[in-house]
């Protein structure tokens, strides 16, 4: 059975508190959605707003490949003719092939919300939907508040679905608007519209009770052939149905379903999954959801000695489906819960997995740290550090003499300056900067300090900085833990921690500790290489 991909990552997905896409944003998450194969691709309303406007505009001026685009609207205004609406025109002008229009279901908010006669609302939906496919556009219903209505006035909900069937709509889109429904309604209420009306049925969810996805499923289950929802549940409220786990379920889990064109299609884009959530998170400028599942860093991430003992024997022993069939891969964890199956895991590439007497001194060694505040699983290059030290095989490129930082108030207007006194090669190296911030200034004159010696550094990057407070019943005195993540020209990203009740000085052993792995992967099969004289 084909199931048809509607996205509303552009327009319902932008609803959502924290989002705001640019039109350069749209246009690109369109085309990479389009690259996807996704049937359906929602822009915006028109009339709205100058930039869904600019959006529909390029997309005529550059076509997608495979998807539709879709220009959304509301029926025409109580008492105007569809020609004369002005957001019948703006629909129009857009040069969408495809026209959403959304209408009202429930007789309640016909009667509180619009305030027109049950009659009236009819009207608005079938002269709507009619003037569009007169038009030669393909016109999709959204039946707003669909399943309250259907449970308020089954009767009269019928009758607004028959007359978007009848003016000419190729799909009567069921919208749980308010988010409110359970599967077995959602089942129930589908079966029934299903029985009143040979149009394809297609489904629409609200995250409000988590249920968005299980509701969807439940749908096409029972007869629904298009899913509308957002890339990574994106929406207003509580979300919208998560599109990345709708595909994931309907292509991987359930049987007897196609989507994304065919076959051959779908299982080599199933495999980019996790590449679309994580590039819609990015033009979005937001953080993953680490336990999305499918897709997020910690969908395939082992931490419990036992379970990663288990899958290092059988992976599908605590894994429902392979990583790589999403994109994803697997992650193993070290923390005072790890056994020492983690510590094999992640230490492979040192080759020390026969040495049980060192594998036990790095398993003290991360319970001792996590003790005091560590905490290895964001920190993956301090990490392994921490094994180097243990195995007595880390020299450190570079020696603190001593640092300072210090801030003052130039014309109402904070500078902060720091001083760095390195030993490298038995040569000291003074010197001092200036940033934004203590942590900035330090790093700042660390890397003045060194790039002169290790040329690398200069293609490696902070790109995140977290502080959290450990034992905050300390108050003012409470440790503070420091996460530092780092990027360096061939676009790997690792992190580092740092614990101390001072917050300068925790923050510098991340940073210390970022710079001396980045050194030790520059370092050849014959060891480590010496720092170059400046001269």
């Amino acid at each position: 059975m084909n199931i048809e991909l509607y996205d509303t990552t552009l327009r319902d997905g932008a609803q959502g508190e924290g989002v705001n896409f640019s039109l350069e944003d749209k246009v690109l998450i369109a085309r990479r959605l389009d690259e996807m194969g996704l049937d359906y691709i929602e822009g915006g309303y028109p009339l709205s707003n100058p930039k869904d406007t600019q959006f529909f505009e390029r997309l005529v001026a550059e076509p997608l490949t495979r998807s539709k685009v879709c220009a959304f609207g509301m029926t025409r205004r109580k008492g105007v003719k569809p020609a004369d609406d002005p957001g019948m025109k703006a629909l129009l002008a857009s040069q969408a092939p495809v026209i959403t229009i959304v209408g009202k279901t429930s007789d309640f908010h016909v009667k509180e919300v619009l305030r027109v006669s049950l009659d009236e609302n009819l009207a608005m939906i079938a002269e709507t939907i009619a003037y569009f496919v007169a038009q030669d556009r393909q016109v999709i219903y959204d039946a707003e508040h669909f399943f309250d209505g259907w449970k308020l006035n089954p009767k009269y909900a019928a009758q607004t679905i028959q007359a978007a069937a009848d003016a000419g709509a190729s799909h009567v889109v069921m919208c749980d608007t308010n988010g409110g429904s359970l599967p077995e309604e959602i089942a129930r209420y589908t079966q029934e519209v299903a029985r009143t009306t040979d149009t394809p049925l297609g489904i629409h969810t609200h995250n409000d009770c988590e249920l968005a996805v299980a509701n969807t499923l439940a749908a096409v289950d029972v007869g629904a052939v298009q899913v509308q929802g957002t890339i990574n549940g994106l929406g207003e409220r509580c979300g919208n149905a998560d599109l990345i786990s709708v595909i994931a379920n309907l292509g991987l889990k359930k049987k007897g379903y196609q989507l994304l064109d065919t076959e051959a299609d779908q299982e080599g884009r199933l495999d980019h999954l996790t590449e679309l959530s994580r590039y819609v998170y990015e033009i979005a400028n937001m953080s993953y959801r680490n336990s999305q599942p499918f897709v997020g860093p910690s969908a395939f991430a082992h931490k419990g000695g036992m379970h990663v003992h288990a899958i290092n024997r059988v992976a599908s022993s605590y894994e429902h489906i392979d990583p790589a069939s999403v994109g994803n891969e697997r992650r193993v964890l070290v923390s005072e819960l790890s056994g020492r199956s983690n510590i094999i895991a992640m230490t492979t590439k040192h080759n020390i997995e026969s040495d049980k007497p060192l594998m036990d001194r790095i398993l003290r060694e991360v319970v001792e740290k996590e003790n005091q505040g560590y905490q290895f699983e964001l920190a993956d290059a301090s990490f392994d550090l921490l094994v180097k030290r243990a195995a007595g095989t880390f020299t450190p490129h570079f020696e603190l003499v001593k640092f300072a930082t210090n801030v003052e108030s130039r014309g109402g207007n904070p500078v902060t300056e720091a001083t760095v006194k390195l030993l490298v090669n038995d040569e000291v190296h003074h010197e001092v900067a200036e940033g934004d911030g203590p942590v900035n200034a330090l790093d700042a004159a660390l890397r003045k300090a060194l790039n002169g010696l290790f040329p690398s550094l200069r293609g490696m990057h902070l790109v995140d900085y977290k502080v959290r407070v450990i034992n905050s019943e300390a108050a003012t005195a409470a440790s503070v833990r420091v996460v530092i993540e780092s990027r360096d020209e061939d676009g790997e990203v690792w992190g580092t921690v740092g614990v101390n009740e001072n917050v300068i000085q925790a923050s510098w052993d991340a940073l210390v500790d970022s710079i001396e792995y980045k050194l030790c992967k520059e370092e050849g099969p014959g060891g480590r290489t010496l720092a170059k004289s400046p001269n």
